[in-house]
């Protein structure tokens, strides 16, 4: 099975032969930031970046995609968030798949019995808890509030 950082590398021949410019560009800029993050690592910029890793940076990317949209959005350049958003798009099709409101608040109701966490001061304790048991297959603000929807 390849890694994320393989997959990236093939995905670009098929975009380069399908001349879809946009995949194209989004994914060779992925590739350049595993080999910034490569670098940063003190590690040579032909070895593989492991799959953790490659998420993370993803991750990074994308929120950054994210940020630009609401920015464009307050400035009404749409041209520019319609680009944005394609690019998002595209990023995320290499991101695990995040859960939704309701699986984060199962998980969130049985954290919160667990800790007996009844006062409202205990929030970002059992947020911090609820961030480390799903590790990056939820969105913090989405966990930040289904966990304050249960202390209302």
């Amino acid at each position: 099975m390849n890694t994320i950082h393989e997959t990236i590398k093939e995905e670009i021949k098929k975009a380069m032969l399908a001349k879809d410019t946009i995949r194209l560009g989004v994914l060779r800029r992925i590739l350049a930031a595993f080999i910034n993050e490569l670098v940063a690592k003190k590690r040579t910029p032909q070895e593989i970046l492991e799959d953790d890793a490659a998420e993370t940076v993803i991750k990074r990317m994308a929120k950054q995609h994210k940020d630009s949209i609401e920015q464009f959005e307050a400035g009404g350049r749409n041209d520019l968030v319609e680009s944005e958003r394609a690019e998002l798009a595209c990023l995320e099709a290499y991101l695990p798949k995040m859960m939704s409101k309701e699986e984060i608040a199962t998980v969130a109701k049985r954290k919160k019995e667990e800790l007996r966490a009844d006062d409202k001061a205990k929030i970002g304790i059992l947020i911090g808890v609820i961030m480390k048991e799903l590790r990056g297959r939820a969105d913090g603000n989405d966990v930040k509030e289904v966990v304050e929807k249960l202390f209302d």
